[in-house]
């Protein structure tokens, strides 16, 4: 290496010894600071012990509540008793089970229809598909049995046409439960097969077509196995969400399930033998959760080839598109009965509809009382400030368990993040039987208090129910994001506070909304785990729902209902908007990277 000669009469210049580093992008490594391997466990820390409080601890207290002095006897009782536990827990099975494949039938033909094929009428489909997902539990199995129960609206005028003494075709039973959630669940399946039907490369069915396989082969062979991983996704959350549901079996009249025996036993004051069916259903949740894992992680399921997006096909047969036209009318009719049925009961006098097919007299005076009654309009306040404190709750927890599991190296991250997608598994009655286990008493984690009847334990049970929710859309957010944009505003001395606030959390902050709308939402209308905590101070809109229903205020309930599914589709918007300002800042991350 050539050396330059000092020019006579120049400065010399010393050698440039230790930290060259700018004095204020040097940043000090204390004991416990951003670079000190001890970080990730003092950020965890809280977080640990938030979720092991609210979410672990109360499954531990509701399975010391089930064996109780008696040990295993109610246990015993569960298995040998009089046959209502086993008859619950195979009908609970039987109807999850059969509502997947109701739903995985629907949602993948529909898929399979609109993104493959072009035809009259599609647009409209593709516009209103997802209408089902805009309603809340209650108000989905309200509308259903207001349309399709034996005093629904569609058999008694079945029952009027044809002069029959009884109405015509009115779903009752599991058939009616079956019916709702079919229509309310399909959107999983629908959602998950369109996805991977977009990002599929066509290529790989059109070889197995020129190969000589038929289309039946094809599906079974090439189609369905690529598909597998949206399947198991979708049929997950089907599953889970039928194995949870309560509100269809407690409107169409099926006692014999595990959600309901769990309300029935902790309104009878028998709570031992309620904990016990919330653990088996716990147990039964969580066991299908990693079944289901184990299955989609045995074998790849990527495509190695480098194809393009399949195009769709246009229908040119004159009667296959007059099918389609008609078809697409029927599907929009059937798609839009239930939102349009609460509108119309919202506007029927209490009281007014009896044996009529439709209301006989309307009014505006529903929404009159819910808005001037102080006593109508306190359910309304009660759900907007407890869902509001749930998802504060879930933002800032949310936000740093993504970042810890994303972003951080530490032991046990793993564990952390199944601890946090727990609550998801388990059914609401399961979380709220939790937590009157956990909080009956006070407790470290409730500062000594007892939270049971207090307005705070319906804002932690949203918050145990809801924080996957913000948890998923921050961590798919900040896993789209270039970890070097945060270390480089660390490298110029910035703190990792600051770093994290200006630069990461910024960046991630359209996905955290979208998440934070999603737990609110549902917030506002969460009726499960509510309905086993509430008092009557605090009773939210989904209970006075359900309580003006069983006071036959058909029209006032339908009211309360219809703000919530404005509410619902206004947050649909501003989720959309906000998915597209996600990937504006994805690709502005990536352009600065």
């Amino acid at each position: 290496m050539s050396t330059i000669p000092a020019t006579p009469g120049a400065a010399t210049v010393p050698p440039v010894t230790g930290d060259p580093t700018p004095p204020r992008a040097r940043r000090p490594r204390t004991a416990f600071g951003a670079h000190s391997p001890w970080f990730p466990y003092v950020l965890v820390l809280p977080l640990v012990l938030i979720l092991f409080g609210y979410v672990v601890q109360p499954m531990f207290a509701t399975f010391a509540e089930s064996v109780g002095v008696d040990g295993v006897q109610n246990y015993t009782t569960f298995l040998t008793g009089d046959g209502v536990a086993r008859s619950a827990l195979v009908t609970s099975l039987i109807i999850s089970a059969a509502s997947v494949l109701l739903c995985g039938i629907v949602g993948v033909a529909m898929a399979f229809l609109l993104k493959r094929f072009s035809f009259p009428g599609r647009k409209l489909i593709e516009a209103i598909i997802l209408v089902p997902a805009a309603l809340p539990p209650l108000i989905g199995a309200i509308s259903f049995q207001l349309l399709y129960s034996e005093t629904g609206i569609l058999p008694r005028g079945l029952q009027q046409l044809f002069s029959t003494a009884e109405p015509v075709l009115p779903f009752s039973g599991i058939a009616g439960v079956l019916v709702v959630h079919t229509f309310t669940m399909y959107p999983y399946f629908y959602l998950a097969a369109s996805a991977a039907l977009v990002g599929m490369d066509p290529s790989v069915e059109e070889a197995a077509y020129n190969l000589g396989a038929g289309r039946v082969r094809v599906w079974r062979t090439v189609l369905l196995p690529m598909l597998t991983p949206a399947l198991v996704s979708a049929s997950l959350l089907v599953f889970m969400t039928s194995l949870a549901s309560y509100t269809a079996p407690l409107l169409f009249g099926v006692d014999q399930t595990m959600t309901m025996q769990i309300y029935i036993n902790r309104t009878n004051g028998d709570l031992p033998m309620a904990s016990t069916y919330a653990s088996v259903l716990g147990v039964v949740s969580v066991l299908f959760l990693l079944g289901m894992r184990w299955y989609e992680g045995r074998r790849s399921y990527r495509s190695q080839s480098k194809g393009v997006a399949a195009h769709r096909r246009e229908i040119t047969n004159p009667f296959g598109r007059w099918l389609a036209l008609a078809a697409s009318l029927l599907a929009t009719a059937v798609l839009l009965a239930p939102v349009a049925t609460i509108a119309l009961v919202a506007f029927s006098a209490d009281g007014s509809w009896t044996t009529e097919v439709i209301p006989a007299a309307y009014t505006t005076q529903n929404f009159v009382t819910i808005f001037s009654d102080p006593d109508a309009f306190q359910p309304i306040l009660n759900s907007l400030q407890m869902s509001l404190t749930a998802t504060v709750g879930c933002v800032v927890v949310g936000v740093l368990i993504a970042y810890a599991v994303r972003r951080l190296d530490f032991r046990g991250r793993g564990l952390l993040d199944v601890a946090v997608m727990l609550a998801w598994a388990l059914p609401g009655t399961v979380v709220a039987i939790n937590l009157i286990s956990a909080f009956s008493t006070g407790n470290a984690f409730s500062f000594g208090q007892v939270l049971i009847g207090t307005f705070w334990i319906m804002p932690l049970a949203y918050f145990v129910r809801f924080l996957p929710l913000v948890f998923r859309s921050s961590s798919a957010t900040l896993a789209q994001l270039d970890p070097s944009l945060e270390e480089a505003a660390r490298n110029l001395g910035a703190s990792w506070w600051r770093a994290f606030g200006t630069v990461t959390l910024r960046l991630m902050l359209p996905g955290v909304v979208a998440g934070a709308l999603l737990a609110f939402v549902h917030g506002v209308g969460e009726f499960v785990a509510s309905v086993l905590i509430y008092t009557s101070e605090t009773a939210p809109i989904s209970v006075e729902i359900n309580n003006r229903m069983y006071s036959f205020e058909v029209g006032t309930a339908a009211a309360y209902g219809m703000l919530q599914v404005v509410l619902i589709f206004v947050v649909m918007v501003v989720s959309g908007r906000l998915q597209s300002g996600r990937t504006a800042s994805r690709e502005a991350a990536q352009w600065t990277a």
